[in-house]
């Protein structure tokens, strides 16, 4: 049944549109109930009730390995939590560098360097110039070479040089 191509006769418009009004009006007279979503009791609790009170034992019991397991856990996370917080300092201050920062932290590095380079170069010559050594005579020089090499095998080769 299509509502728009009704064939049947109905409520002229003039009907509709006052029991329409008439609908309205009667919902907007009500008042809205509204529904309260929360509830706090402000009234004191009494400071003891009927029954005396009951003494209620610790009977939980940990194993030592859970205890330890526990410990070593919380050991573990405060060490990676450590680590972290260091990586990070390194990482800011990594992110922070400049060519100006970088000669700064290096040139009392390099500055030592070349104090040490310069008393081992002063050492250096002060004790080649002592020594003065003047060899007189014929000098020979004898070399022999005797080479045997040997290959085994085809995939995997071994070669064996033997020289005196």
């Amino acid at each position: 049944m299509d509502p728009l191509h009704n064939t049947q006769s109905g409520m002229p418009e003039t009907e509709a549109a006052a029991e329409a009004r008439r609908l309205i009006d009667d919902w907007a007279s009500k008042p809205v109930r509204h529904h309260p979503t929360s509830f706090r009791d402000d009234t004191e609790p009494p400071a003891y009730g009927d029954a005396p009170p009951v003494k209620q034992e610790d009977r939980r019991i940990v194993p030592a390995w859970a205890a330890g397991i526990a410990v070593a856990s919380i050991g573990v996370g405060a060490g990676v939590t450590g680590i972290g917080c260091g990586a990070w300092l390194v990482l800011q201050g990594l992110s922070s560098v400049t060519l100006n920062g970088v000669l700064m932290v290096t040139l009392p590095f390099a500055g030592i360097a070349m104090v040490a380079t310069a008393i081992g170069g002063a050492i250096s010559k002060a004790r080649a110039a002592v020594t003065k050594n003047v060899f007189e005579g014929p000098v020979t020089h004898h070399t022999e070479i005797h080479n045997n090499s040997t290959t085994r095998g085809a995939f995997f080769a071994r070669t064996r040089n033997e020289i005196r």
